[in-house]
């Protein structure tokens, strides 16, 4: 098992702090960061100048000073006073043994009680290459910079040789160091008024820059307190990232909201169908109930008023029995429309006409109501047409069925039915068609629910279940085409069953208008 390490403690306290602490925190510190890495690489920029202008004049100077004899005396001859331009500077003269000749000082006492030279025979000389180099002060709080170079050879009267020995410039680097102390002092305190500036402008800057979030903040706690038609405000372009952001919340609220006013929407359905369900399934129930009872009291004495009897129950069991195989076919095609699965109910495809179904149509209307005019046509007129699909036949069968018994039973006697066929598009069409009262826009977009009929009252007078186009409709659905209704008031009904054309049949789609 592979085995957790704790966090660190300073690690869970930084997660408690809130955002805009920790990125003010974070930009503080780089800021921070950057200023001190500024500094000491200015500070290490300006050291290495002033001492490479001090090399440059020591070595000039240690060049005049070795071209110069020894001076005589203790006090500083005014030439070697003359070679300094350095400031606090000792020239010493020594021996080629390292012993020295003479010394002398340009200036004031030296600070630090002057340079602490290492031995120089002419050796030690030689392998320092006339190149400075750092030694010590005396009392150790700074350091000199040193040159030492080789005296050529003099011939001095009557013409004797002597050895010329060696000269060593020293320049103290005190000055240095004040001016870069002076200079990093300086840069630790602008840049600490400078961090602490930013600090506060990043204070406000931060807080600006998560305002989007907060008002995220604000819609996220409206939205978890029921308002669900909270927005979040458009604070920045679209094509930036707060943009784009709200944006993509927004999108997502709105579906969210509409998910849940779907979700209501369906659990009053659902509410109403229980009710409605529950209504229609008692009213045979009842009616099965009294007639028993009727005959358990000895109601019905004579044979004639038992087989009546009979006759009602049969009826009312057909009736319970078609109202519960509807009910569990409606069940099956919501299955199928919600799940990925094979079908719950699996449908007969095969290649058909629609106009087969439309003329039988044709004649089942003329079985219900011999008197009623009847026309079968193409659609909106015209000759009928040829409408290729390849569906269900024995489901589409039903499906107009029911919308032929509906315009018979919804409008008056001798109302004329039109009964349509052909293709629009890339659709095979077949419409029925009434010459009725037609139906309100309120009635019209309910038709297709469960349960509902036009009179709002639950008496038999006025049609079946109420579920007859609610099975109509999914079973269209389920052949993805559509069932639609064309309505208003005093105007009649019009029944589009829209089913997809064959694809062989899609480049001579049209026809029958």
């Amino acid at each position: 098992m592979k085995r957790r390490v704790p966090r660190l403690p300073g690690h869970r306290r930084l997660l408690r702090l809130s955002l805009r602490t920790r990125l003010l925190c974070l930009t503080t510190a780089l800021v921070a960061v950057g200023l001190l890495g500024t500094g000491v690489i200015v500070t290490a920029a300006l050291h290495g100048y002033l001492q490479d202008r001090v090399d440059d004049r020591l070595v000039l100077t240690g060049q005049i000073a070795a071209r110069l004899a020894p001076p005589a005396g203790t006090g500083v001859p005014t030439s070697v006073r003359a070679l300094s331009v350095l400031g606090d500077t000792t020239v010493t003269y020594l021996d080629d043994a390292g012993a020295t000749r003479a010394t002398f000082e340009t200036g004031t006492v030296p600070p630090g009680g002057g340079p602490e030279l290492p031995p120089l025979d002419r050796a030690a000389v030689v392998a320092h290459g006339g190149r400075p180099f750092a030694v010590p002060a005396k009392d150790g709080d700074h350091e000199w910079r040193v040159i030492a170079l080789i005296q050529p050879t003099r011939m001095f009267p009557p013409g004797r040789a002597a050895g010329g020995g060696s000269v060593v410039v020293a320049a103290s680097l005190d000055e240095v160091d004040r001016t870069v102390t002076k200079t990093r002092d300086l840069s630790l305190t602008v840049g600490a008024v400078l961090l602490a500036a930013l600090t506060v402008a990043g204070w406000f800057a931060v807080r600006s820059g998560l305002r989007p979030l907060t008002r995220i903040e604000e819609t996220a706690t409206a939205i978890t307190a029921g308002d669900h038609s909270h927005r979040v405000p458009e604070l920045a372009a679209p094509h930036t990232e707060v943009g784009h952001l709200t944006t993509c919340l927004n999108q997502m609220l709105d579906r969210i909201d509409t998910a849940f006013r779907a979700r209501a929407e369906a659990e009053a359905r659902t509410h109403r169908f229980f009710a409605d369900a529950g209504h229609e399934l008692r009213t045979p129930l009842v009616g099965i109930k009294g007639y028993t009872d009727l005959y358990r009291m000895g109601a019905l004495p004579t044979r004639e008023d038992v087989d009546q009897t009979m006759t009602r129950i049969a009826a009312e069991s057909e009736r319970l029995t078609r109202l519960v195989e509807e009910m569990f076919l409606l069940a099956r095609l919501d299955e199928d429309a919600l799940s990925d699965r094979d079908p719950a109910l699996a449908l007969d495809l095969a290649p058909m006409d629609l106009r087969t179904l439309a003329a039988d149509a044709l004649h089942d209307v003329r079985a219900l109501d011999a008197s009623r005019p009847v026309t079968l046509t193409g659609l909106g007129g015209g000759r009928p047409a040829t409408a290729p699909a390849v569906a269900d036949e024995a489901r589409l069968r039903q499906v107009v069925t029911n919308l032929i018994g509906n315009a018979v039973a919804h409008t008056p006697p001798g109302t004329s039915i039109r009964i349509g066929v052909g293709t629009a598009g890339d659709r095979a069409v077949l419409e029925v068609a009434d010459e009725g009262p037609g139906l309100t826009p309120a009635e019209r977009d309910r038709v297709f629910d469960r349960f509902y009929r036009t009179d709002d009252s639950r008496a038999r007078t006025t049609g079946g279940s109420g579920l007859g186009l609610a099975i109509a409709h999914a079973l269209v659905t389920a052949h993805n085409g559509r069932l639609t209704l064309v309505t208003a008031p005093g105007q009649g009904c019009t029944f589009r069953i829209e089913l997809p054309l064959p694809d062989a049949s899609r480049p001579e789609a049209g026809g029958g208008g």
